[in-house]
C-alpha cells in the first residue's frame, strides 16, 4: 500500500482543516517546500497537494506552489482543488502534476470529466470521491449532494477510470480512525485502486487500510500533529516492500 502524505494549501502556506470547514485552518508551515523536502528524506514517494484555495474559487490558484515542489523534488504528485476547464488542466500538468484530482467537475460537467479520462489516460486521471452520510460533497466540500459515494464510484468505473480517493468528509481531520466498513464496501463492489482519505490517527490504521485492501493512504494531520513520525512512515513502507 502507498503512503501518501498531504498538503493542503490555502495562501502559499501548507494548512489542515477539520472537516473541511474553512473557518477551522490551521497554518503548519508557511513553506510547503520544505515539508515536501522532508516528506522525500523520509523515503517517501508520492504526495498529495490539494490547492484549498483552487477548490473555494473553482479554479486553479496554487499552482506556483505545485511547480516549485515538483521542480525541487522528485515526489510523484497528484493534485487537486478547482480543476474546472481544459485550461486548469494544462496549468496542473505543465506546473509538474504526475496525476489529477477530480471530483467537483466529475459530478457537475461528467462529459468534461470523462473527456479528461479518453484524453489523458485512467493513469493520469484520479477521481475524487468525497462524502458525508455516503453522499457526495462538492465544491470544497461547501455543497451536498443526493449521489450515493458507491454508486458514484462504480458509474464512473465503468466510464475507464481506475484510481479513486475516497474521503469521508465526517473523518476528515478529526483523528478519529478511519472508514473502513465503506472502504470494504466500496473495494467489495468495484475494481477500482482505492485510495483512503480522512481519520488516520496511527500506524494501525494504516495497516487495517492495508489488510482491507486499500491501495493507497492518504495522511494528513496525523503526521502535523506527531501522531506518527515521518521514522515510523518511513519503517512502514520498507517493511511494506
Amino acid at each position: 500500500m502507498r503512503i501518501i502524505p498531504a498538503i493542503d494549501i490555502i495562501d502559499g502556506k501548507c494548512v489542515r482543516l477539520t472537516k473541511g470547514n474553512y473557518n477551522t485552518k490551521k497554518i503548519y508551515n508557511e513553506n510547503p517546500l520544505e515539508v515536501a523536502k522532508a516528506f522525500e528524506n523520509a523515503g517517501i514517494n508520492y504526495l498529495h497537494v490539494v490547492d484549498l484555495d483552487g477548490a473555494k474559487s473553482s479554479q486553479i490558484v496554487n499552482y506556483k506552489v505545485l511547480e516549485q515542489i515538483a521542480s525541487k523534488t522528485n515526489l510523484k504528485i497528484d493534485f487537486g482543488g478547482g480543476l474546472k476547464s481544459q485550461k486548469d488542466l494544462q496549468i496542473a500538468f505543465d506546473s509538474g502534476a504526475h496525476q489529477i484530482t477530480g471530483g467537483s467537475i466529475a459530478v457537475k460537467n461528467p462529459s468534461i470529466f470523462e473527456q479528461w479520462i479518453n484524453t489523458y489516460g485512467n493513469q493520469k486521471i484520479i477521481l475524487g470521491a468525497d462524502c458525508i452520510d455516503r453522499k457526495i460533497a462538492t465544491n470544497g466540500w461547501l455543497t451536498n449532494s443526493t449521489i450515493d459515494v458507491v454508486d458514484f464510484i462504480s458509474t464512473y468505473e465503468s466510464k475507464g477510470i481506475k484510481y479513486v480517493i475516497c474521503t469521508d468528509i465526517a473523518k476528515d481531520g478529526m483523528l478519529l480512525g478511519t472508514s473502513n466498513a465503506l472502504y470494504k464496501e466500496i473495494i467489495l463492489k468495484s475494481n477500482v485502486h482505492l485510495i483512503a482519505s480522512g481519520g488516520v490517527n496511527s500506524l494501525d490504521n494504516l495497516k487495517d487500510l492495508q489488510s482491507i485492501g486499500c491501495e493507497g493512504a492518504i495522511v494528513g494531520k496525523a503526521i502535523y500533529e506527531n501522531r506518527i513520525s515521518l521514522k515510523e512512515l518511513e519503517k512502514f513502507i520498507i517493511n511494506a516492500y
